[in-house]
């Protein structure tokens, strides 16, 4: 869960679509790569980390998104590190590892990346800017994954989103796949909370990603969470681990867990 790099600008959302239901895939029915079994397993991983597992599910997260030793894989702003720790080493002298951070969030990726590079060994740190044109050379990357980051970009204004995505498009080769993890808002929500709860509705994902020029190729359950309302107090970040709400009903949080995630996977034609 992260909070917004960029200060709003005021761009009216566009009112989604329509939009069928692609083809869905269960944690049960997707085996990932031993390799990838072999980086989470990993005792490298900081424990505080590992303890995330059974709420973001990556050997299915990653396998849902097709990824493989050998690809170049692009991780729109990878925050603390929580899938860089999964993903670099599990490209580390078998294809490349790019780091996509906001320009006001280069420096603190750049100081991750560092304190692992014995582990990540040679990664690529590029910049996303809302006005400049993408540092990545088009048509390069395999796969590009964002994990709980696209409510920030609408947080930004619809502007910055529709700019992110696509550099996103650019970044890929035909054929490559966008996965997309992020804190679900109930369609029938009201759409001004994906303002300020850190929740975002399915369509306005899709809306972005098809307006860039992605197509839906599907979409799984892996990361549902039942138990989440969408209606805390301080938004998604009430719950762990961030507490927003320190140890008020701090319990009632840790027994929801982490939030409703919605897993959608596009692919560049």
């Amino acid at each position: 869960m992260r909070y917004p790099l960029y200060t709003a600008l005021a761009i009216a959302l566009i009112a989604p679509a329509a939009i069928a239901p692609a083809a869905s895939a269960s944690a049960t029915s997707i085996k990932a790569d031993p390799a990838i079994a072999k980086a989470i397993a990993d005792t490298g991983r900081s424990e505080t980390n590992r303890a995330r597992d059974q709420y973001r599910h990556p050997a299915e997260t990653l396998a849902f998104f097709d990824v493989h030793p050998g690809q170049t894989v692009v991780e729109f702003y990878p925050g603390g590190g929580w899938y860089t720790e999964i993903l670099a080493p599990l490209l580390k002298g078998n294809g490349s590892y790019v780091a996509l951070a906001p320009e006001r969030g280069v420096a603190n990726t750049t100081a991750m990346l560092d304190r692992n590079k014995d582990r990540f060994g040679p990664v690529t740190i590029a910049a996303f800017s809302p006005t400049a044109p993408s540092t990545i050379a088009p048509g390069s990357a395999d796969r590009v994954l964002t994990f709980r980051n696209v409510h920030n970009l609408i947080m930004a204004g619809d502007a910055v989103a529709a700019k992110a995505f696509a550099d996103f498009y650019a970044a890929l080769k035909p054929g490559g796949i966008l996965g997309v993890v992020d804190h679900r808002l109930p369609e029938d929500k009201d759409t001004a909370l994906e303002k300020k709860s850190g929740y975002i509705k399915r369509s306005t994902i899709i809306r972005l990603a098809t307006a860039a020029g992605f197509k839906l190729a599907g979409e799984s359950e892996i990361n549902a969470n039942p138990k989440d309302t969408h209606d805390h107090p301080e938004g998604v970040w009430t719950l762990p681990p961030t507490y927003k709400l320190g140890d008020t009903d701090k319990a009632k949080y840790a027994a929801i867990g982490e939030s409703d995630r919605l897993t959608l996977k596009f692919v560049k034609p």
